[in-house]
């Protein structure tokens, strides 16, 4: 029984609970038990791929024609749910499923989509978005990479950082300059299978505080010859517009990844500070703890409603970004002041590893940071003033 009681929203259908509950029951099962494996060698295993395209949790909301479960947006709102309340922090598939997945399917060309979308579905090909250079973090303007037109194929230039799946990825989805004049409008997207080139490095898997067991990494393009039907889309300089359509649903999902990390937070110390005693009473029993607690629920409480407010939206084709970036700063912030009220209430077993809570606490800090910075959204949200 979760600690949030809120009534279910109107999206929310008898068979997407249903879903719910399958999906649960197959990360409790399959995937939550190997978390302190993947956490010590800092890399999820390739047959978890496999096994969760198996469940037909991959592409869940792609057509069924292309693989996919031919769902929509609210199936991937509830895996991202499934996965933050089982502890599955470190596995890129929301990424896989709700990010580039859905790049292909809006943008690309039949073919394009009919090529790469099935063996997604299957954890045949992982995804990955190569939008970060080590110089321009959420300023996607500045970006240098550059994929050149030479006769049937592009040849593509750079280096970037901070990529997820970035170990395991064998199909990019590369932010690059097709014209370096063209500022914005010079901007494409191209699709690297790397299975298939030649001059593709792999830099290092980065060491980073939290979210150990996903392989964040930089990526290395030496003169990689594609061929020029990897253009996302058919038209060149496209690549800025697309990138700025799924922004809103982007930052939602950093959105939803807070809540149930939230509301995980808020099971496990409800249920620590019940048990433990201190100076002959249980925590629970002390004001402060009650008090403390009660804050906690409050903001997980908001911020769940404004989350499942911004998927209706979505789901309508209504969320504009703006209000995606509000979902974006307000929960990533919320849940960072969540979590550590949580951990102050374990005191000093909460800074030790072996309870979830030192985990979650870790794996918060770098919500307010991806997917556009919280001040970056700041700045969007006082455009609308």
């Amino acid at each position: 029984m979760s600690s949030l009681q809120v009534e279910t929203p109107a999206w929310m259908t008898e068979d997407l609970q249903i879903f719910s509950d399958s999906v649960g029951k197959f990360f409790e099962k399959e995937l939550a038990p190997h978390v302190e494996k993947w956490e010590k060698q800092e890399i999820v295993d390739r047959d978890a791929w496999y096994k969760t395209g198996e469940a037909g949790i991959l592409c869940a909301s792609m057509p069924e024609e292309y693989g996919g479960g031919g769902g929509t947006f609210a199936h991937e709102a509830i895996i991202i749910d499934q996965m933050g309340k089982k502890g599955i922090a470190g596995f890129g598939a929301s990424l896989h499923n709700a990010i580039i997945a859905p790049y292909i399917n809006e943008y690309g060309t039949e073919e394009q989509k009919q090529k790469w979308l099935p063996k997604m579905a299957t954890g045949e090909l992982v995804g990955a978005i190569a939008m970060t250079e080590p110089g321009t973090g959420s300023d996607l303007q500045s970006i240098k990479s550059t994929a050149k037109l030479d006769g049937n194929e592009y040849v593509v230039n750079g280096s970037k950082t901070f990529i997820t799946n970035g170990q395991t990825a064998n199909l990019i989805i590369v932010v690059a300059k097709t014209n370096p004049e063209g500022g914005a409008k010079g901007t494409s997207l191209m699709i690297v299978e790397t299975d298939e080139v030649e001059g593709f490095k792999r830099g290092r898997n980065l060491d980073k505080i939290g979210q150990k067991s996903q392989d964040t990494s930089e990526l290395f393009f030496d003169n990689v010859r594609i061929p020029t039907s990897n253009l996302l889309g058919n038209e060149e300089g496209k690549g800025f517009i697309q990138l700025m359509q799924q922004l809103p649903s982007e930052r939602l999902q950093i959105g939803l990844q807070g809540v149930a990390a939230m509301e995980a937070a808020l099971d496990e110390t409800i249920a620590y500070v019940k048990e433990r005693k201190a100076f002959g009473k249980a925590i629970i029993d002390f004001q402060n703890t009650q008090f403390k607690l009660a804050e906690c629920k409050t903001k997980a409480t908001v911020a769940k409603v404004f989350c499942d407010y911004c998927t209706g939206l979505l789901l309508e084709g209504k969320l504009d970004a703006a209000t995606a970036s509000m979902a974006k700063y307000w929960v990533s912030d919320m849940q960072c002041e969540v979590i550590d009220e949580c951990l102050q209430l374990f005191g000093g077993y909460g800074y030790m590893n072996e309870y979830p809570i030192a985990r979650m606490y870790r794996d918060a800090r770098v919500q307010k940071i991806y997917g556009g910075t919280n001040e970056v959204q700041k700045i969007l949200i006082s455009r609308t003033l």
